[in-house]
């Protein structure tokens, strides 16, 4: 009978003496959206698919020059993302994901996965696409990939205080890719980057510089050559900053 009071109790919300925190309570289904539902609380050392979900939607709250890998475990580098976005958003700091963390994401995100401020229709909407097919990965890695970075899009944005940013280009074709004279080895073919343009909130230097603490690993913008007017951020294993003008 009192777990049974102790459920009902936390699926209210009311706090109970000698019970966990609110944070560490299971979440309540009900709770979350068309995309994904938590069913336990994430500590260090937990593993598994909603880990890596879980890793998907902080991608961007890292360090500078620091990545998040998805991999599925809840290590020092998780606990540490876990930490920046609670601190970000106005929850209690620590590096537990329990039911705050997971209803702060529930209202970040569309029933489709993607953040608020960002959908698959703005990023492959550009020359050659056609639901992210014709690029140097099929389809579904190429969306896979584009839902991590608009999830790090979302971090960044958050960090430059919620202004918009106008996406210019991002998921290209390989026949798009080499009409306007993209690298032959461009990440905007695997779904992995992102072009910004003027009419963005911030400043084309403003996103250069919030892009280091987003997770990017190629940031470019005005002062290199071919980027006076737009910002470039994408996912790559080399990193390459450069805005000399920034």
């Amino acid at each position: 009978m009192r777990r049974r009071l102790l459920y009902l109790l936390s699926a209210l919300g009311i706090a109970v003496a000698g019970t966990v925190t609110a944070d560490v309570v299971a979440p309540n289904p009900a709770s979350a959206d068309g995309c994904y539902t938590w069913n336990r609380t994430l500590t260090e050392g937990s593993s598994g698919n909603d880990v890596a979900e879980l890793q998907v939607r902080l991608a961007g709250w890292v360090a500078s020059g620091e990545n998040l890998a998805i991999d599925g475990d809840f290590g020092p580098a998780t606990a540490r993302a876990v930490s920046r976005f609670k601190d970000a958003y106005g929850l209690p700091v620590d590096s537990i994901a329990g039911q705050g963390v997971f209803n702060k994401i529930y209202a970040l995100q569309d029933a489709d996965c993607t953040p608020i401020h960002f959908s698959y229709g703005e990023m492959d909407d550009n020359c050659g696409a056609n639901n992210f097919n014709g690029g140097m990965v099929d389809a579904t890695t190429a969306k896979r990939n584009t839902l991590r970075m608009m999830w790090q899009l979302e971090a960044m944005r958050h960090k430059l205080g919620d202004r918009p940013m106008v996406v210019s280009i991002s998921f290209r074709s390989v026949a798009c890719n080499r009409s306007v004279g993209g690298a032959s080895n461009s990440r905007h073919m695997y779904g992995q980057a992102t072009d910004f343009s003027t009419r963005s909130g911030p400043t084309l230097c403003q996103m250069y510089h919030a892009a280091k603490t987003s997770g990017f690993e190629e940031i470019l913008g005005p002062g290199y050559p071919g980027h006076n007017d737009h910002t470039h951020v994408a996912n790559d294993t080399v990193r390459t900053w450069s805005a000399p003008n920034c």
